[in-house]
C-alpha cells in the first residue's frame, strides 16, 4: 500500500535525527508488531526504510517536496516612510567620501628623477 509521507507514517517531524526516527520505528513496531498487524507492520517498514540511509532519506525528501502555498498581498499595507533620517544622511556622506580608505597609494604619482644623468 503506498503512502504519502514516512515521516507522517512514524510521526516524527522533517528535523528529525537518525536516532529520533530509529527510535519512532522501534516504538510503532512495539504498538503494530508483524504477528498481529501485518499490514500496519509492513507500512511501518517501508516507512522506516525510506528514511533509514542518508542516501534514501534524501531520496524520498527529494520526493516529497510540495510547492509553496499561492501568494496572498497582506490586506493593509503599512504606509511608506518616506521622511529623512539622520542615519540615511551619515550613510550617504559616509558612502561618497573615502574616509574609511586605508589605502592612499593609488593617490599618489611617482616621485620623477630629477636627477643631472636622468636629465
Amino acid at each position: 500500500m503506498p503512502y504519502a509521507d514516512p515521516y507522517a507514517v512514524l510521526g516524527l517531524s522533517r528535523a528529525a535525527s537518525a536516532f529520533d526516527i530509529k527510535k519512532a520505528y522501534f516504538t510503532a513496531v512495539r504498538l503494530h508488531p508483524p504477528e498481529t498487524d501485518p499490514a500496519g507492520f509492513q507500512r511501518i517498514r517501508t516507512a522506516y526504510d525510506s528514511l533509514r540511509t542518508p542516501e534514501a532519506r534524501a531520496a524520498t525528501d527529494r520526493s516529497l517536496i510540495q510547492p509553496p502555498p499561492p501568494f496572498s498581498a497582506p490586506r493593509h499595507l503599512p504606509p511608506l516612510d518616506l521622511s529623512v533620517h539622520a542615519e540615511d544622511c551619515w550613510l550617504d556622506a559616509r558612502r561618497e567620501t573615502d574616509l574609511e580608505r586605508t589605502d592612499f597609494r593609488a593617490d599618489f604619482r611617482p616621485i620623477p628623477d630629477l636627477s643631472e644623468d636622468a636629465i
